[in-house]
C-alpha cells in the first residue's frame, strides 16, 4: 500500500507528525489574505519577479540581512536546488552530516559533487568544529550547516557557529545557513554575524507558520554572489502569488500567532518525552528540541522503523517517520517525530506509542 495516498487521502483524519509540518492553527489574517488576493483575481497575472511588494523587505527585516540580496522560491528546497548547481561541479565535496536531510545530498549529486557525511548519532548530536576540521580537504568547496537540525533537533551555540565559519573563512569555503527551523531556537545564530561574504542563507515559510502547502521561501546571498546563483534559477516567472500574499501577513503577524506556536509545541515534547520514559528500552537522544521535531531511538528494541511507521499510520491514522529517510547509517535506530500539531493531536499519539511498540517487539 502507498503511504502516502493513504495519508493524503485520509488528511483530516491523520495525526500529521511525519513531515515537521505545523498544524497549528496560527492567524486568521494569513487565510483572510489568501482569500482576499484570490477574489481579486491577481492569479490571473504573473506575479512580479523580484517578490509581492514588501514581501522581499519583511523577509530580510526577519533576519536582519538589509544589504543581502533576496530571491524569492518555492520553498527553501528550490532554493537549495539553485545554489547547489550554481556552486558546485564534478568532484568537489561538501561537508553535511549523518543524520541530515538527505534530499539536499541527493541535490549535490545532480552536479557531480560528493556530501562527505560527518557521522553525529552520538553527544552532542551536530558537527563538532574539530570534525569539519578533520574532514577538509583540497576538494572541498561547501559546508552544509542545517541550524538547527533536522532530524536530532539539536542547533549550534554561538561559539560553535564562529568557529565553523573561521574554517570555511580560512579555506575559503562556501557555507549554506540552512535556517529552516530557526524559529524554534531562541538563541539562533546566522553565519553572516561571522562570515557574510560568503554565506548563503537559506529561509522558508512551511514550519514557523504552517505553510508547507503553499511552497515558499527564499535565498539570500550577498550581491555579488546572488547575481551569480539565480543564472540557475528554475522558474524565472516567480512563485505562487497567493502564497506570497499570505507570507508577507504571516511575517506582519507574527507576534501574534508565534509564541502559541512554540507553546504547543513545547507542552507536546513534554507529553512524548514522558511517554518515551515508560517504554523500557527506547529514549531521547535529544531533549529538549530546538526545532519542530525530534528523534525516539528504538536500537535497543528490535523494531524495524520501516514497519514502526507503517503501523502506526494503517492501525492508528498517526504519521511519523521512519529514521531511514534521514539516515544512511543511523536510520534503523529511530523513527522521527515532528510535533507542531493541535495538543489532542499529540495525545493520539502518545496514547497508541506504547501499545504500538509492544505489538511489534
Amino acid at each position: 500500500m502507498d503511504e502516502w495516498k493513504y495519508a493524503h487521502e485520509r488528511w483530516k483524519d491523520v495525526v500529521w507528525m511525519s513531515q515537521n509540518t505545523n498544524t497549528i492553527p496560527t492567524d486568521p489574517a494569513i487565510i483572510d489574505a489568501i482569500i482576499s488576493a484570490a477574489k481579486e483575481r491577481v492569479y490571473n497575472l504573473y506575479p512580479y519577479k523580484k517578490g509581492s511588494f514588501g514581501l522581499p523587505e519583511a523577509i530580510k527585516d526577519d533576519l536582519g540581512l538589509p544589504d543581502f540580496d533576496i530571491h524569492i522560491t518555492n520553498g527553501g528546497i528550490e532554493a537549495l536546488y539553485i545554489l547547489n548547481r550554481a556552486l558546485l561541479s564534478k568532484g568537489d565535496e561538501v561537508i553535511a552530516t549523518d543524520p541530515s536531510f538527505l534530499p539536499i545530498h541527493h541535490q549535490m549529486t545532480l552536479s557531480e559533487a560528493k556530501p562527505v557525511e560527518i557521522g553525529i548519532y552520538a553527544d552532542p548530536y551536530k558537527m563538532k568544529a574539530e570534525q569539519v576540521n578533520e574532514a577538509i580537504t583540497d576538494k572541498t568547496k561547501m559546508i552544509l550547516l542545517i541550524d538547527p537540525l533536522n532530524p536530532l533537533g539539536t542547533d549550534y551555540r554561538r561559539n560553535e557557529v564562529k568557529a565553523i565559519c573561521e574554517m570555511a573563512k580560512d579555506n575559503d569555503l562556501w557555507i549554506v545557513d540552512d535556517i529552516t527551523y530557526r524559529d524554534f531556537s531562541e538563541d539562533h545564530t546566522l553565519t553572516t554575524d561571522f562570515y557574510p561574504e560568503k554565506s548563503i542563507v537559506v529561509y522558508s515559510f512551511s514550519k514557523n507558520c504552517g505553510m508547507a502547502g503553499m511552497r515558499i521561501g527564499a535565498m539570500l546571498a550577498p550581491p555579488d554572489v546572488m547575481k551569480d546563483l539565480v543564472k540557475y534559477d528554475t522558474n524565472v516567472l516567480s512563485v505562487n502569488v497567493l502564497a506570497q500574499r499570505a507570507a508577507l501577513t504571516a511575517l506582519q503577524t507574527k507576534e501574534n500567532w508565534l509564541p502559541n506556536v512554540l507553546r504547543i509545541s513545547r507542552n507536546n515534547q513534554e507529553k512524548i518525552k514522558s511517554a518515551v520514559e515508560k517504554i523500557d528500552g527506547a529514549f531521547l537522544p535529544v531533549f529538549p528540541s530546538f526545532t519542530n521535531m525530534f528523534v525516539i531511538d528504538i536500537s535497543e528494541l528490535g523494531i524495524d522503523p520501516d514497519k514502526f511507521e507503517e503501523k502506526l499510520l494503517y492501525d492508528h491514522d498517526v504519521f511519523v517517520r521512519s529514521g531511514n529517510y534521514v539516515s544512511k547509517r543511523f536510520g534503523p535506530k529511530f523513527f522521527r517525530v515532528s510535533f507542531t500539531v493541535p495538543e489532542d493531536h499529540c495525545d493520539r499519539f502518545v496514547e497508541v506509542l506504547g501499545p504500538a511498540i509492544e505489538s511489534l517487539r
